[in-house]
């Protein structure tokens, strides 16, 4: 349902202002806790009303456009206010503000457990310093060394105040942890073991949440009672509970190589689907004279139960929120611009939380809703068929598809770096078994055990998602299943939804502008790709990348490179740190090899540890230097030090002639003090990778 003109969606309008602001504030921290900001807000709020109040007497109505300037203002500055306030670390009560010895802490969220580690996130509540307690506040990520944890959500606990801040990525385009965690207002955690923690009570928390998680739990619990593939428990647990912890990364991949990620993600068509049944089942009650508002009462009762059953995730509330809306509006016949019902939602939401707005999965979300509201019906007018059924139950959905798909590709590449060629395919099949998983789940989750019937919808259940699986990982197998190795900046990506948004405006609104504007957004786009490309081309470099206890030290070479590591291309640790950062750099051709391997190549001679790259020499110590015996000094520009070889810097200064030592982190922290204190007092240019980013040195 697309306006023809800005008055019939004017909660949009504002909405934008508002996003504006609150996308200042988060991405210019000083916006933050400054006081001029609160100020700034308030004295245009009051200079707004007596504008508002004065109107006819200083015939304002002349000049419209002021109170127009006046109002955007206002919301960007209520944006930026609102980030404020919720920004932890600016309350005065926070615990960091509170040197302590102990904390007071409330769980407040469910514990997850993965390879033998625990994690969950704690409220303070107070903390102990010199036997006196200070009431604070602040959320702390725990990370326990236990598998089987007697605690839950709600339980109180004391634990040692010794948190630490997130550490920040190391290596180039790997995942940032810490800005992920501080978008959800967690700038510390704390690594715990058993004994480190003393449980006073236990279940104190939110009794609605707390029964939520319980029943989820009794009902992930009956999914595994009654089926015995755990992959599908697992996409069960998700597709109709939210509950994604037992997800495996293997499964995760395939929905996403397969461009059906989405479904994984409890949202608006999860709930669409629940709402469409109760419509179907609650048809009766229209025949009564109170039947249809009793109808709406009873359905937005149901789904704001499903969300709560969800966690209320924010994709959730928002199809929550703009279901409840709709139903009530149809309800008394009133007309509804679905646009609107989508920007009220948003305003609502981010108003509760606005780092929502930094959440992919509510982009996600919102954008596909806006893709499908917006651009569905321009692409559904693309083709015409004769015959009805083709119209609607292939190239209907086909049109969804394609919008949502369209709508949401500047957001899959930008945060995920790939894009699903078969997407149309793999969407256009899932639609079918995902409904009856969803309807088969419910009636299975819902109804008690029932001989045959629990059984025969628990078999209708695991056999379907067993086949659906089947068959996206058979497309993520298929040639040229994705586009991967999209590395867009955030100008091309905000170009590449302005020819999107264009060029749909020019198709239905024919305006020669927009069409004007598109192709020059896409001749920018085209000039800064082209630069890139020209940029990888030309760039030599060494990387010297700090993962954790393992050396990798990756030689690039235009468009090739060459790993140096002990890690092998399947280990997470290469997945999720050195795999962005060759994929950053647009590596076509990549060996990997260890540190014993020798190496010819055009461009690069390794033997033993020495390593000859173009210009560059480098050299590898990783055991004792044999023999003291005078000689020829071997030039070096770099000496890379790995595993603990107790090289002192005496030793080295008369075996090498070098400009820079690197050592990594598998050295030990007593070694590493050790050099540094060496390296200081003679002035030796030293670069320690332990808990530092890494080092890239340019071989241009």
């Amino acid at each position: 349902m697309i306006a023809r003109h800005k008055g019939e969606i004017p909660v949009l309008i504002l909405l934008l202002p508002f996003l504006l602001g609150i996308g200042l504030a988060v991405n210019f921290p000083p916006l933050q806790n400054n006081h001029w900001t609160m100020a700034a807000f308030i004295c245009l709020s009051v200079f707004f009303i007596l504008l508002n109040v004065l109107y006819s007497k200083i015939k304002l109505y002349r000049s419209n456009w002021i109170g127009g300037i006046l109002i955007v203002l206002v919301l960007i500055f209520a944006g930026t206010v609102r980030v404020s306030q919720h920004n932890e670390l600016n309350h005065q009560g926070h615990f960091s503000r509170s040197p302590a010895e102990y904390l007071l802490v409330r769980i407040n969220s469910e514990p997850v457990t993965k390879n033998g580690w625990t994690r969950f996130t704690v409220v303070v509540n107070a903390a102990r310093s010199h036997q006196k307690y200070k009431t604070t506040n602040g959320t702390l990520l725990i990370v326990l060394k236990d598998t089987l944890p007697k605690i839950g959500y709600g339980d109180e606990l004391v634990i040692p105040a010794k948190y630490t801040p997130m550490d920040p990525p190391f290596v180039p385009a790997e995942f940032n942890y810490k800005k992920y965690l501080a978008h959800q207002n967690i700038f510390y955690q704390q690594f715990l073991f058993p004994g480190q923690y003393r449980v006073l009570v236990h279940n104190t928390g939110n009794p609605l949440i707390s029964y939520s998680l319980q029943l989820r739990k009794r009902l992930v619990g009956k999914l595994k009672a009654n089926m015995r593939d755990t992959n599908a428990v697992a996409v069960a647990s998700t597709l109709i509970l939210g509950y994604k912890a037992d997800l495996s990364d293997y499964i995760r991949q395939a929905y996403a190589k397969s461009g059906t990620v989405h479904i994984l993600s409890v949202s608006g068509a999860h709930v669409g689907v629940i709402y469409l049944l109760l419509m179907f089942i609650l048809a009766p009650l229209n025949r009564l004279k109170y039947g249809k508002v009793l109808r709406v009462v009873v359905i937005i009762m149901i789904i704001w139960c499903y969300a709560m059953l969800t966690g209320f995730s924010p994709a959730v509330c928002r199809a929550a929120v703009m279901i409840s809306m709709v139903v009530a509006g149809r309800a008394y016949n009133r007309y509804i611009n679905l646009l609107n019902i989508m920007a009220l939602s948003a305003f609502i939401l981010l108003l509760y939380n606005p780092l929502y707005i930094v959440d992919v999965g509510f982009q996600l979300s919102y954008f596909a809703v806006f893709g499908l509201i917006a651009f569905q019906p321009i692409v559904y007018d693309w083709l015409h068929f004769k015959n009805s059924w083709i119209s609607k139950f292939l190239w209907m959905p086909c049109s969804v598809s394609i919008a949502a798909q369209i709508i949401t590709f500047p957001l899959s590449a930008f945060y995920f770096h790939q894009f699903p060629v078969y997407f149309l395919l793999s969407n256009l099949v899932i639609t079918l078994p995902m409904v009856i998983i969803m309807y088969s789940g419910l009636f299975f989750l819902l109804l008690p055990q029932i001989p045959f019937l629990s059984k025969a919808l628990a078999l209708v259940l695991e056999h379907t998602i067993l086949l659906l699986n089947r068959f996206l990982i058979w497309i993520e197998h298929l040639p040229f299943a994705t586009v991967s190795k999209i590395w867009l900046h955030p100008v091309e990506y905000l170009l590449l939804y302005a020819i999107i948004v264009y060029l749909f405006a020019f198709s239905y609104y024919k305006k020669s502008w927009q069409l004007i504007t598109s192709l020059a957004c896409m001749l920018l786009l085209s000039i800064s790709t082209g630069i890139k490309r020209t940029d990888n081309y030309r760039t030599t470099n060494i990387a010297w990348l700090n993962v954790g206890k393992h050396p990798a030290i990756v030689f690039r070479n235009t468009d090739n490179a060459v790993v140096l590591t002990d890690l092998n291309d399947i280990d997470k640790t290469f997945r999720y740190a050195v795999q962005p950062y060759l994929d950053s750099c647009q590596i076509a051709n990549c060996r990997i090899r260890s540190l014993q391997q020798d190496i010819r190549l055009p461009w690069m001679i390794k033997k033993g540890g020495l390593i000859q790259f173009l210009n560059q020499r480098i050299f590898i110590i990783n055991s004792p230097l044999s023999g003291d015996e005078p000689g020829p000094k071997i030039n070096a520009v770099y000496l890379y030090i790995t595993a603990n070889p107790h090289v002192s810097l005496n030793s080295i200064g008369k075996k090498f002639d070098y400009q820079q030592i690197i050592m990594d982190g598998s050295n030990s922290n007593a070694y590493l003090k050790k050099m540094q204190a060496a390296a200081d007092s003679i002035k030796t240019d030293i670069k320690i990778l332990k808990r530092n980013i890494s080092l890239i040195t340019s071989s241009n």
